[in-house]
């Protein structure tokens, strides 16, 4: 039984992708906290400290990926567990793993997910990442 008083915080460009996020986590009870892009999610992550993060790639001012390498590098968060969505296979055809992520940025997700992402995958990476 997923444990009720996990944070997680939601950070895409898209409101519809972050309501995407939160419906199909939302029976397990999590609190929710979002954000619009990569620079607003490590304000809000600092500041709010979640137990999981599910970030998309592509954003305004700080992508995924950058934003992911700032917390991976800040002391107080860089064992929280992060969750990258992304539609860029879905766009370009390049589709990317966790392991491919890490060779580019030198820095890995604990999951990594194509856009559209399937709900019951992603609860249950969240729900094993936030068992923990």
């Amino acid at each position: 039984m997923p444990d009720k008083s996990k944070k997680v915080l939601v950070v895409d460009d898209e409101a519809d992708m972050r309501d995407f996020v939160q419906v199909a986590l939302e029976d397990d009870g999590y609190e929710f906290v979002v954000a619009s892009d990569g620079a607003e999610a490590l304000e809000r992550a600092a500041a709010e400290r979640p137990d999981l993060i599910i970030m998309d790639v592509q954003m305004p001012k700080k992508d995924g990926f950058a934003a992911l390498y700032d917390l991976r590098r800040d002391p107080a968060l860089k064992a929280v567990p992060v969750i990258l969505l992304t539609g860029i296979g879905e766009k370009t055809g390049v589709h990317f793993s966790a392991d491919a992520v890490k060779e580019y940025m030198g820095e890995q997700p604990d999951a990594f997910f194509d856009k559209p992402v399937d709900p019951d995958e992603l609860r249950a990476a969240a729900r094993k990442l936030l068992a923990r």
